[in-house]
């Protein structure tokens, strides 16, 4: 599995005044489970060291300009930025991460500043990140710095996953029936991000208009896509852990009944993390043979390793 990542964060010298930016979770962490792909468009074009950049507003149009000579390089970094960009359509990635703040890669909240002033507002996005967006709209991004959020961390690793799940799905030219099984083992993570994205995916793999296979496909991966885009929450994932519950109502005792809807409500009350009542669920759908349940990506949508749901702080 492939992810691009800003090359300063994997600790390449291509910073401006020739430092890295070595972002430990990234390498210490990541690394291990993501072939990580570098790009530094600013280095590419303007080389290390060199001057800085900043993005300057005149007029209501955002520039690019170097910060000692006050050069416009607005068009050669728009460019490199677009070449950059067009380049990850053959590197079959799953996500990117980007330098925060920087007038190349930063998402969003830049700074942005008025001509000949030190006065500024964070409310710019960086060239290469931009061109990113537009040529990929669902193609996972985050910040390196937003990452130190456990809910943004796991929300983006989850979204990684599966957008690598469906291309690998889809490269394998599926029957209806198979999208059927795909589309039901994604049931309870769509739900926990969207009850109405899910139906509505459902009606495309119903296919009541009789569509292609084809026409069908791309409809459900623009879909899919949409979907585990969004962002989780507890309310969603609290109904998703009552519906799970169900299958287990009629086939354990009174207490173990009692014990987890005990720890679904901890988990609703921010007192446990989801993995606590992600443990209970797994020892009782292997103890009961639910093959339903074993298939579903919820229980298990990354390496358990990650340990991205033993926080409190990963839920919202």
């Amino acid at each position: 599995m492939r992810i691009g990542v800003s090359a300063c964060l994997l600790g390449n010298m291509c910073r401006y005044d020739g430092a890295h930016a070595k972002d430990d979770f990234v390498v210490n962490q990541l690394q291990n489970y993501f072939e990580m792909v570098p790009y530094c468009p600013e280095a590419i074009v303007f080389g290390t060291p060199r001057d800085t950049i900043r993005l300057v507003e005149f007029e209501h149009q955002i520039k690019v300009l170097t910060n000692k000579e006050q050069n416009d390089v607005t068009q050669v970094l728009s460019d490199i930025s677009q070449s950059c960009a067009s380049q990850i359509a053959d590197e079959n990635l799953c996500g990117f991460i980007l330098k925060s703040k920087s007038p190349t890669c930063g998402l969003e909240r830049v700074k942005v500043y008025e001509p000949n002033s030190h006065m500024c507002e964070k409310k710019g996005e960086g060239l290469f990140a931009k061109s990113i967006k537009e040529k990929y709209p669902y193609l996972p991004l985050e910040e390196e710095g937003r990452l130190q959020d456990d809910w943004l961390k796991e929300n983006f690793l989850m979204q990684v996953f599966a957008y690598k799940d469906v291309h690998e799905f889809l490269a394998t030219s599926p029957s209806f029936n198979e999208l059927v099984k795909f589309h039901t083992s994604y049931k309870y993570l769509i739900y926990a991000k969207s009850h109405e994205a899910y139906k509505s995916m459902g009606n495309i793999v119903a296919n009541h208009e009789k569509k292609s296979l084809e026409e069908v496909l791309t409809l459900y991966k623009e879909h899919f896509l949409k979907a585990i885009s969004m962002k989780g929450s507890i309310k969603n994932t609290y109904n998703v852990l009552l519906h799970i519950y169900g299958y287990f109502k009629k086939v354990i005792s009174k207490d173990e009944k009692e014990e987890m809807l005990k720890a679904i409500d901890e988990y609703k009350m921010q007192i446990i993390p989801l993995i606590a009542v992600i443990k209970i669920i797994n020892l009782y759908t292997q103890r009961f043979d639910m093959e339903y349940l074993k298939t579903q990506k919820f229980l298990k949508p990354y390496p358990s390793e990650l340990a991205l749901r033993s926080s409190l702080k990963a839920n919202k």
